[in-house]
């Protein structure tokens, strides 16, 4: 009995090792391809899979409900809280485009190819292939347009592509799902699409609205984290209930509340938000490279016993690939035309050649479609070889990715305009302080005491001064001067703290008060270090 009783914890106690050697590994591995310049997710898949075929490594199934409710809603909303609404809205023509024309283009023609390669898959399954495959990744744009100075509106196309794709491609998936466990016919698709768009959309818009006043209300980050956590999570199962999209659902919610962020929560809950959704994002998206990896023995078995044989898999997956990236040079620059030849007021809003040949370029696919495989049925034809695939395609396009850099450069895309932004930037901080001082103007009353009113006034004339006329005398720029000797002085105030902790001469409560307090000066610096930057 005894044994008995103590098999369990030892169970449990190795399965929380091995989460803990998980996250160590995974977060080692992205911190050291970040300092050489290696791709993180190519690395992550390459050490999986060399740990899968070490005896002893455990191979950890993947639960397509724990899938579809526990990974893909945190990673929607993660990405959708930080776009841009405005950036959306004013570039809504060429998102839908690709996250909805391309994504819907995708699904076909790599389906039908898919299906000519592999007739014995059916149909349904090669679709629902094109939808798995169809997706881009947030991440990897994202990586990309921080190191490459992408026009902003090329950014904002991409990043919004990348995460309103995901919504339509999942949607796609469970249709093509639906088509392979039942029979169903084009009419009851296309009604069951449109009532996962309606309901996803008017789902997303109503939790967002209820969470927003909500949160409103609250003064406690620590709760207004809390639900910020449960958001996503809320959104996809009150929308799945309702038989609309869950995915669309979270992606709503997720920009209303990005959008509303600033009247709605506290500077202190927006930071705690920004860290807390941050850490998520990143252990989830680079966990699932890793995981794949570690499941990379296992796929490549069920691959070789379901599939064709080497030289045939090699073809297929060559092909698909092939298929994919060629249909995505054919959609965008088939867009490319009806926007510079179309009608008149599409003309107004058309990209250049070398535009479309960045758009197309950036085609990289990533943890969606990892995820969204692990989402087909077990009684689809040939299950793990289209696994097998899936895989494939995403490693040959993150290695296409690394060509990207090089693609770019080659264009000579136009630079953002970094001087006329840092200006824009000056002038509103600049506006900003005047209305604050306005503000103290019109609340002073007799009982102020003037030595505060004028410390008040002191600070923020200067912040205008130095705003207005950064380069003044040719010296160093005030404000840059300001943010330097202000950072020694900090540092200073710091480290009096600490000695002071080490003395024991104040008691923790007050010491950790006094740090946040240093602390939040310095963030503030630091990020007016790097807006100057």
């Amino acid at each position: 009995m005894m044994v008995l009783a103590a098999a369990a914890p030892l169970d449990t106690r190795l399965a929380v090792v091995w989460v803990v050697a998980f996250v160590i590994v995974t977060v080692t591995i992205t911190g050291f391809t970040g300092r050489v310049g290696w791709s993180a997710p190519i690395a992550l898949i390459l050490v999986g899979a060399i740990a899968s075929f070490i005896p002893g490594v455990p191979h950890p199934g993947l639960d397509p409900e724990l899938v579809l409710y526990g990974v893909i809603p945190p990673l929607l909303f993660a990405a959708a809280i930080r776009t841009s609404v405005r950036d959306v809205r004013a570039r809504n023509d060429s998102i839908l485009a690709l996250s909805v024309g391309l994504v819907a283009f995708t699904v076909v023609v790599v389906g039908f190819a898919a299906w000519l390669l592999m007739p014995a898959i059916g149909l349904a399954a090669a679709f629902a292939l094109g939808a798995v495959v169809a997706p881009t990744d947030a991440v990897a744009v994202s990586a990309v347009a921080g190191r490459i100075a992408l026009p902003r509106r090329l950014v904002t196309i991409l990043q919004g592509e990348s995460l309103l794709n995901d919504a339509t491609a999942l949607v796609a998936l469970n249709a093509s799902i639906a088509a392979i466990v039942s029979v169903v016919n084009p009419w009851q698709v296309v009604g069951g699409f449109a009532v996962a768009v309606v309901g996803g959309v008017g789902v997303g818009l109503a939790v967002g609205w209820v969470l927003s006043g909500i949160r409103h209300r609250l003064r406690s980050p620590v709760l207004d984290t809390c639900l910020s956590l449960i958001t996503p999570y809320l959104a996809f199962i009150a929308a799945q209930s309702f038989g609309g999209s869950g995915v669309l659902a979270v992606v709503i919610a997720g920009l209303f509340l990005g959008y509303r962020s600033p009247s709605i929560q506290s500077a202190e809950a927006r930071i705690a938000e920004r860290l807390n959704w941050r850490t998520v994002d990143y252990l989830l998206q680079n966990a699932v490279f890793l995981f794949i990896g570690l499941n990379l023995a296992d796929i490549y078995q069920g691959a070789v016993q379901d599939g064709p044989g080497l030289w045939p898999t090699i073809g297929i997956c060559g092909t698909i690939l092939l298929v994919l990236l060629v249909s995505r040079f054919v959609w965008v620059f088939g867009v490319t035309v009806v926007y510079r030849f179309g009608p008149t007021f599409l003309r107004a809003r058309s990209w250049k050649w070398r535009n479309a040949v960045a758009v197309s370029s950036a085609g990289i696919r990533g943890v969606v479609t990892l995820i969204a495989v692990f989402l087909l049925p077990e009684s689809t034809p040939h299950l793990q070889f289209l696994r097998f695939i899936a895989l494939a395609v995403v490693v040959g396009t993150l290695l296409e990715g690394l060509l990207l850099p090089t693609i770019i450069r080659a264009l000579k895309l136009p630079m953002p305009n970094r001087d006329q932004e840092h200006q824009e930037r000056f002038a509103l901080t600049a506006e900003a302080e005047r209305a604050g001082v306005e503000q103290l103007e019109a609340q002073l009353t007799e009982d102020d005491a003037e030595e505060v009113v004028e410390r008040l006034r002191t600070n923020s004339r200067f912040l205008e001064e130095a705003l207005a006329s950064p380069n003044a005398d040719g010296h160093e720029p005030r404000l840059a001067a300001y943010t330097r000797l202000r950072t020694t002085m900090i540092a200073a105030q710091r480290e009096a703290v600490l000695q002071a902790r080490r003395e024991g001469r104040y008691q923790e409560a007050a010491i950790m008060s006094v740090l946040a307090a240093i602390d939040a000066e310095e963030s503030s610096l630091t990020t007016r270090r790097r807006a100057r930057g």
